[in-house]
């Protein structure tokens, strides 16, 4: 048996241990001094669940921005509804598509090995290569631009191809390529809002409508189509499904 010193020393002890509890459950010291009261069995269960069981806070869903380079005019803040689009063009564009299903125009063939041709005669577009490739070299460590400003700073290259690498090499919509076969078939289909005289003004004009995309397939659709149907001269507006549809035709 504990002798009645010992039971004091053990009595003692479950009141540290219990008033320690009851502090770590939340009842702290006050302001003036004096303890809180004990938390009753209720209160101390409810709060070692809060303890146990933090509250999880709900993430906030992340909205994907998709971001292109901005072109002249253009601060690239996404997609804003055109004041003006030409008439029928959506039906225009889709038999253009069907007339070029079969990419077998010169457009879809041929390509940049053309200027190793040792029989070709010299031609500016080589001396352009030559001299742009030795800046590539020095500048760029054998890569292009990553950028249209850049890119147009080069040697023999316009906006169209500069559009046309970023899209190609970059993988970014810059703007629309925009050659002599876009430029001449956007006017006679009336693709633009007035009749424009060089291909940049055309480009201006198909971006303040066209959705954006659409730009990169524009330049190889019309290209071939321009060289197979609807060509500089004589076009063969027989052979086009948008022979009704085409102020020019008409």
């Amino acid at each position: 048996m504990c002798s009645q010193k010992e039971f004091g020393m053990n009595d003692a002890g479950v009141r540290m241990v219990t008033r320690s509890l009851s502090r770590g459950l939340g009842a702290g010291p006050r302001g003036n001094g004096e303890e809180a009261a004990p938390l009753q069995r209720g209160e101390a269960a409810a709060e070692g669940r809060k303890i146990h069981h933090p509250v999880k806070r709900q993430r906030k869903a992340q909205s994907l921005h998709v971001a292109y380079e901005a072109s002249d005019g253009e601060n690239g803040e996404g997609t804003k509804m055109p004041s003006w689009a030409p008439q029928d063009w959506r039906q225009q564009l889709a038999n253009i598509r069907t007339m070029r299903s079969g990419k077998d125009a010169p457009v879809d063939h041929l390509g940049v090995e053309h200027c190793y041709d040792t029989s070709a005669p010299p031609k500016t577009k080589v001396k352009y290569i030559k001299q742009t490739s030795a800046i590539l070299q020095q500048n760029y460590g054998g890569d292009i631009p990553a950028s249209v400003a850049e890119l147009v700073a080069l040697p023999g290259v316009g906006p169209k191809m500069a559009h046309l690498a970023m899209a190609v090499a970059w993988g970014t919509v810059s703007g629309i390529a925009v050659d002599t076969h876009v430029h001449r078939i956007a006017n006679r289909l009336r693709w633009t809002k007035k009749v424009t005289k060089h291909p940049e003004d055309t480009r201006a004009a198909l971006e303040e409508w066209l959705p954006r995309d659409l730009w990169s397939e524009i330049n190889g659709l019309l290209v071939g189509f321009g060289q197979q149907i609807c060509l500089p001269v004589r076009p063969r507006c027989h052979a086009c499904l948008n022979q009704a549809l085409c102020p020019a035709a008409q």
